[in-house]
């Protein structure tokens, strides 16, 4: 292994595998590699792990620090880079590709054991693939939630070692048990190729790492777990509750770290720290705005507040113990599970009210009002036969850019309407007059700013609206009579016209 980098660094512009396996460039690893305390680097015992190895940056990169680190200890150059490599830096490729490109990175071949190479005594060194197997169960996987539609004659599976049993044993059979530290950029999601959500991985990655017990983990992940994600609920819990967590680095814009990939929520980073729990030093960076880092708990709220300005300006909200408004919000295909986004049992033409209901959908990016049976309509009658307000589902980017629209248009739908999922279904009211006050209500900075605080990418559900206190509905208010209501200072008040901006007509 070289130990000087070159002036054009390869790995600092190698393309992509995809959005969800995204490559990390030196200067991302050195970030986070620069959380972990600078002495681990002068102690030759330790033993260093990347449990998702895509191009093999951050065993170079932790064996260029030990290698200057370790001088007093073996002055050898020599016996120090074979000691490095030998004894202190493993590990696991994600695929056969990503582990030839990790062993050519920390070897200077694909072939370890090779003339060309840092010479180790096999041809795979300390960077491990084998082909692993998954357990189908119904077609899924029980281990990762890959569909089996994902096995494909000479195309690689995406089985990832780390996430299977079988094969995790045998990682550790060849490795050893203990490691010291354990980094990396895991895969982000598996999709799904029965046309579902993609089903969450990286999560699985963080939980097997704390599960072999280091004494630091440093990794980076998509940011969207910390207040929404499917099947997240649990590692959110567990994530926010672990004081081990001492530091969070919040990036909600993902290219300012990734250039030229979207990953909804942005990313973050953090240093987990095995014998010393406290609180964590969060950071949030947008551009040349840096706030933090601020001591706090994590695990304050269910969810995490990602931008630390705000915790005041809610704490104050909450203090007040108002009913949540997603009370009013009616969950995710309101009105039955055959009013899906694509439905196509629709009826043009005007037709009895007796026997159906006016239907609000989109045909592409455009809402149309079309009538649907009756019959069709299993949930929510009530609702259905009351003034309400419909809200987009999905609105606007997550706060990608600021300041931030947060929802989609809301209108009004009369007594005897009804909605795809394409909408979130708000109510019912009694009067016309009630459903345009709740309509300019969520209109209202104070309430978008409220649901920008639970919102990590662009979807709406119903409890994101959990912090937006309800009101008195039967007159109508403005922000700034909110604002004075519930003691937002005129610095707050600034604040909040950055991050949410106008909701035109």
């Amino acid at each position: 292994m070289n130990t000087k980098t070159a002036e054009s660094d390869i790995l600092e512009v190698i393309a992509d595998l995809s959005n969800d396996e995204v490559f990390t460039s030196p200067k991302l690893a050195n970030r986070i590699l620069d959380l972990l305390p600078v002495e681990i680097w002068q102690n030759p015992n330790l033993r260093f792990l990347d449990m998702a190895c895509k191009t093999g940056v951050f065993l170079r990169e932790i064996s260029r620090r030990l290698m200057n680190g370790l001088k007093d200890a073996i002055p050898d150059d020599e016996d120090r880079l074979e000691h490095i490599l030998e004894n202190m830096v493993f590990g696991v490729a994600i695929t056969e590709l990503t582990s030839l490109m990790s062993r050519r990175t920390v070897y200077c071949s694909k072939d370890a054991s090779s003339e060309f190479s840092a010479i180790m005594p096999t041809s795979s060194g300390n960077v491990w693939f084998e082909p692993v197997a998954h357990s189908f169960v119904n077609n899924k996987c029980s281990e990762c939630g890959a569909s089996s539609e994902i096995e494909r004659k000479g195309r690689d599976n995406y089985a990832y070692g780390f996430l299977h049993e079988n094969a995790r044993k045998q990682i550790l059979e060849d490795f050893g048990m203990k490691f010291d530290v354990i980094v990396g950029n895991p895969p982000y999601q598996m999709d799904d190729a029965g046309g579902h959500r993609p089903v969450p991985l990286y999560n699985k990655f963080v939980e097997q790492a704390i599960a072999l017990n280091p004494r630091y983990i440093a990794m980076i992940t998509p940011s969207r777990w910390t207040a929404g994600g499917l099947g997240l609920n649990d590692y959110r819990a567990n994530m926010l509750a672990d004081e081990r967590i001492r530091v969070f680095v919040d990036y909600p814009v993902a290219s300012e770290l990734f250039p030229g990939v979207e990953i909804k929520g942005g990313v973050s980073y953090f240093l987990w720290d095995r014998d010393n729990p406290g609180k964590c030093q969060m950071t949030l960076i947008r551009g040349e705005d840096v706030i933090g880092p601020v001591v706090r708990t994590l695990g304050e709220f269910d969810v995490l507040v990602r931008d630390s300005r705000a915790l005041p300006i809610l704490r104050k909200i909450l203090k007040q113990n108002n009913k949540p408004f997603s009370e009013l919000v009616a969950s995710v295909r309101p009105f039955g599970d055959q009013l899906r986004s694509n439905f196509k049992k629709f009826e043009k033409g005007k037709k009895s009210e007796k026997t159906h209901f006016k239907l609000f959908m989109n045909e592409g990016l455009k809402r149309q009002t079309y009538w649907v049976d009756k019959g069709l309509v299993t949930n929510n009658l009530q609702l259905a036969q009351s003034w309400k307000v419909l809200v987009p589902k999905a609105g606007s980017d997550g706060g990608q850019r600021l300041p931030d629209v947060v929802l989609g248009k809301p209108f009004i739908a009369e007594p005897g309407s009804v909605c795809t999922e394409t909408y979130l279904a708000i109510g019912p009211f009694s009067t016309q007059e009630q459903a345009e006050n709740v309509l300019n209500y969520l209109r209202s900075k104070f309430a978008r700013f409220l649901i920008s605080l639970r919102k990590p990418g662009q979807d709406n559900v119903p409890s994101t609206f959990q912090w937006v206190p309800q009101i008195n509905f039967d007159k109508g208010i403005t922000d700034d009579q909110l604002f004075k209501n519930y003691g937002i200072s005129p610095a707050e008040v600034r604040y909040i016209n950055e991050m949410i901006k106008e909701m035109g007509e």
